[in-house]
């Protein structure tokens, strides 16, 4: 039982390192330095991809802790 959460709780980190990563690329350099990414410090919404991204980021880190704390449990 314990090999299946193994197996499960790393996909899912595979799946989330990977959204993460997706979210970085939309970021842009100018970010990381304090820069507006030429939106102004502007607050705008999420559309699209980027928010379905954002989501799916969301599910899958309540799914890892969930995971983990089942493993700890077991």
């Amino acid at each position: 039982m314990n090999e299946i959460f193994n197996i499960i709780q790393i996909v899912i980190a595979v799946f989330l390192v990977v959204t993460i990563l997706l979210q970085q690329r939309g970021a842009g350099l100018g970010g990381a330095f304090g820069g507006g990414g030429g939106e102004g410090g502007v607050y705008y919404k999420k559309r699209g991809m980027e928010k379905i991204i954002f989501a799916a980021t969301v599910v899958l880190a309540i799914l890892f802790i969930l995971t983990a704390f089942i493993r700890m449990l077991i």
